[in-house]
């Protein structure tokens, strides 16, 4: 398809490139503005760029709009397709461009004018009657978009600022085929059903409160998920000769000048004031491991030092970005920070990379990588970001790493490497890190005796490998549907009796499911059996066992599996070994 870019040129691009894509998805949003003004003439455009996945437009609607109107408009949208406008571009100055916004009556596209140097030149494209200030891409003509759909709706504040005001923002996706859109829409509907939030809320696992915001509850069920994970990352790190510290959530405004949080870092840090000294409860953990890594003089041969911390830490995020687990304001933080001398950069490297690569496939995620570079706002002389940079893509080219390039988007202290895995739906999320710092041993004077017997400075790496323990588990619940591999479920077997009668012959068998260590419950309710197998499937037990008259009399149980179905009649040491047996068993 053909595609006007944003210097003008009209090129052919395919919509498996992110140019033609952005164009197809930034046509489709142009489509909706047109309709809504065709519909309703009066309402105010604000914006409408393209997004990963479809597009948005920002409306200020003069009436309350709502889902119902959807319908309507992506009715007009069809007549616009079919029309075929095509779409031109063309360029004023800056006072013609304010002269013929203010002449249409949209104050946003005004305020945003106005923000653009005075000489700047602004360009603009047409569709039939509708014009918009727009930078482009876009393709040739409305004809070209084939295949949309308008997908919910929701409040936005006016530029992003809860002071401006509430806009209304119309999601929509679009695609070449109708095939391809109806696959995008069976994938919606899927992570509509997989939300963490909607299951989180049925399992039991975990809250949100309206009295702290951004600041989760775990319930029982949850907790023991969330402990499983941290057992399991523990074990690792032992294996790979980690020690784990605990340091203060709470540390004196000089640390974190020093560090250069506070002048980087200042606007998502909550602070007070003790004793009248300013502290900041801490956003990461990195400073308080640099104060560790003090206490005592170090000698090359402790390095490398690797020190880990499961740290709590808080970011003080808008309230219009929180999203139940993805996106809070109070989490646990798997970090870890290498302390070691620039010839052990590659081999560390390795290793982390190494064990990110066990801990995604162990969950069963692909991956893939990209080694962001300097930032505009970053700390640091040109020689150590080179050093640093050339050290994470040697260590990833040495073991024949595929990975992208991201230009500008490192830690303002240092490159980096991200991990953006791949669910089960083929959403992809960034988790893992790894950092390479040579700023801040510099910044709190960090040294090791060499074997020269003089002082150096050592080289530092930040790592996380789930990144949030809470975001982590929020993408394990969508990953899995909420059915939790055997070694991760809060409750691995539900033990269902038919009545009272076989309350006793139950609590025998949990007792020795316990004994080998299975989470396992009874459900006493007085309820037909029917209603707790439906009860228990609801809940994503991996394992249930029925007992009855039958099962207590030849002491069995009758055993049925979320995966497999009914599995008839065993005896426990059969089941347990069936158990033992599972892939996914234990970690």
């Amino acid at each position: 398809m053909k595609v006007t870019l944003k210097n003008g040129s009209v090129e052919e691009r395919s919509f498996e490139t992110e140019e033609g894509k952005n164009a197809f998805h930034h046509t489709a949003a142009h489509i909706l503005a047109q309709a809504v003004k065709r519909l309703y003439p009066t309402t105010k455009c604000a914006i409408g760029p393209a997004i990963e996945d479809g597009f948005y437009y920002d409306f200020d609607f003069d009436f309350d709009f709502s889902e119902a109107n959807l319908a309507e408009i992506e009715q007009e949208m069809r007549k616009i397709v079919k029309e075929k406008l095509p779409l031109r571009r063309y360029t004023l100055s800056r006072a013609e461009a304010l002269a013929q916004m203010e002449n249409l009556q949209e104050p946003y596209k005004v305020e945003l004018i106005n923000d653009l140097p005075a000489d700047a030149e602004l360009s603009f494209f047409t569709q039939g009657e509708y014009t918009e200030l727009c930078a482009g891409p876009h393709v040739s003509d409305t004809g070209v978009i084939k295949a949309f759909k308008l997908t919910a709706i929701a409040g936005a504040y006016w530029r992003g600022n809860e002071k401006n005001p509430m806009l209304t923002r119309i999601y929509g996706t679009a695609f070449p085929t109708v095939a391809e859109l109806e696959e995008h829409l069976n994938k919606i509907e899927e992570a509509k059903k997989r939300d963490h939030r909607k299951l989180g809320k049925e399992l039991g696992l975990f809250a949100l409160m309206e009295e702290g915001a951004g600041f989760p509850f775990f319930l029982p069920n949850g907790l023991i998920l969330k402990n499983l994970l941290i057992d399991y990352w523990r074990k690792l790190h032992a294996r790979e000769g980690y020690l784990e510290i605990s340091t203060p959530m709470m540390l004196n405004r000089r640390l974190w000048e020093t560090s250069g949080h506070w002048d980087h870092y200042r606007e998502t840090m909550y602070t007070t004031v003790i004793d009248e000294t300013d502290f900041a409860i801490k956003p990461m953990n990195c400073p308080g491991g640099m104060l560790v890594y003090k206490m005592q003089p170090h000698s090359y041969r402790e390095l490398p030092l690797r020190v880990g911390e499961l740290g709590l830490v808080h970011r003080h995020e808008k309230s219009g970005t929180l999203h139940g687990l993805m996106r809070v304001r109070c989490f646990t933080q798997d970090d870890a920070h290498i302390f070691m001398t620039e010839e052990q950069i590659p081999s560390e490297i390795k290793g982390v990379i190494r064990l990110i690569d066990e801990v995604y496939s162990r969950f069963g995620f692909k991956y893939h990588v990209e080694l962001s570079t300097r930032p505009e706002n970053s700390i640091g002389s040109d020689e150590d970001w080179e050093i640093a940079t050339d050290g994470l893509r040697n260590a990833l080219d040495s073991i024949n790493l595929p990975y992208t390039v991201n230009e500008g988007d490192g830690a303002f202290y240092g490159p980096k490497i991200d991990f953006h895995l791949e669910d089960s739906l083929g959403r992809t999320w960034q988790c893992g890190t790894i950092q390479l710092d040579f700023q801040l041993p510099q910044r709190f004077e960090a040294e090791y005796i060499g074997a020269d017997g003089a002082r150096h400075r050592p080289i530092m790496i930040h790592r996380v490998v789930f990144g949030s323990i809470e975001r982590f588990i929020g993408i394990l619940i969508e990953h899995y549907a909420g059915k939790f591999p055997l070694w991760l479920a809060p409750v691995q077997i539900k033990i269902l009796p038919i009545s009272d009668k076989f309350l006793a012959y139950a609590g025998q068998i949990e007792a020795a499911l316990k004994a080998h260590g299975y989470r396992s419950e009874t459900d006493t309710r007085a309820e037909k059996i029917g209603w707790k197998i439906r009860e228990a499937r609801m809940q994503r037990v991996p394992y249930m066992l029925i007992i009855g008259e039958q099962e207590e009399n030849s002491r069995q149980i009758s055993v049925r599996s979320r995966e497999n179905g009914d599995l008839g009649g065993m005896t426990i040491e059969a089941f347990l070994a069936l158990l033992q047996e599972s892939p996914d068993a234990l970690s």
